[in-house]
């Protein structure tokens, strides 16, 4: 090859890698460029599944959580009672054979819940899932002088048969005092409705609180101690921030028979542990303060 040929080659050979080497430079600057635009425009992902890793969750301020967890509103288990767990198609219930009553009645509510064509059936019936001895009775209750009080009220099931039945479960009920029961107790579970339909969903504990040494008994065939006083605990998680708030009802005819608590102080009052699958920093915010205007619905 002559001298003059080697030197056009060399020249085109080195042309080519300068072009090559220029692409090269220019390609990585823009790659770094759109993987650093893609890593900040992608949104983050604030939900808290529980079920997969509490940990990670613990530092999601109760501002910027989402909370989705299956079975939020199920209390811890409890190891102080008599407890047999029911499920039914829209509640839970921790059910007490030695009182024969609800330890706790849980469920959540959500706006679709809250309207139907079911209508109140009005017949109590036996719960077929407890033994017999259990079984109370709706004339256990006659002559009583107390309501068949719901925990997890009709008013909450007419969106289906089914539940709108099970809601009439005696295990779902308490001697309540009428005055209560058809008073304030029904206006919180109205306002209940009211916030479902704000919020999306909320989840709900309720149940009797139970004097020990000296609980008054009803019953014709079966024994069941008349509550001195009942518990409800809300939670709405669709908000931001969190928020949660108790209220302890007197089960007499007051005017005004409840007060209002946080979260944390009705399991101080009642033993129990509510909302335990939320995760550990957002359940010990949301729990341990309310806001009054927050849950305006009385009078």
């Amino acid at each position: 090859m002559s001298k003059k040929k080697k030197q056009n080659t060399t020249k085109y050979a080195g042309s080519a890698f300068a072009v090559i080497l220029a692409a090269l430079l220019s390609y990585f600057p823009i790659s770094k460029q759109l993987n650093e635009q893609k890593t900040v425009n992608e949104p983050q992902n604030q939900e808290v599944e529980v079920e997969q890793s509490l940990q990670q969750s613990n530092d999601i301020s109760l501002d910027e959580a989402v909370i989705s967890v299956q079975n939020l509103e199920i209390p811890a288990k409890l190891k102080d009672r008599s407890e047999k767990i029911l499920k039914r198609s829209n509640y839970t219930v921790s059910y007490n054979r030695n009182w024969n009553l609800p330890n706790w009645v849980a469920w959540e509510l959500n706006k679709d819940e809250t309207r139907g064509k079911n209508n109140r059936n009005e017949e109590f019936t036996s719960d077929p899932d407890l033994p017999k001895d259990n079984q109370v009775e709706s004339w256990d209750y006659s002559g009583s002088g107390y309501d068949r009080g719901h925990m997890c009220p009709a008013g909450d099931n007419h969106f289906d048969a089914k539940a709108m039945n099970e809601s009439f479960y005696m295990s779902n009920i308490c001697p309540q005092d009428h005055e209560l029961n058809k008073g304030k107790w029904n206006d919180l579970e109205i306002a209940c409705r009211r916030w479902a339909n704000r919020y999306g969903e909320l989840y709900i504990v309720c149940g009797p609180i139970i004097d020990k040494r000296n609980g008054k008994r009803i019953g014709k065939e079966h024994e069941v101690i008349v509550p001195e006083k009942f518990f409800k605990v809300v939670l709405i998680t669709s908000t931001k921030p969190v928020r949660a708030i108790g209220y302890i009802f007197e089960n007499n005819s007051s005017e005004r028979p409840y007060k209002v608590h946080t979260v944390d102080e009705i399991e101080k009052i009642t033993g129990m542990d509510f909302f335990p699958n939320l995760p550990d920093n957002i359940e010990d915010m949301v729990e341990s303060r309310y806001e009054t205007s927050d849950w305006r619905w009385y009078n």
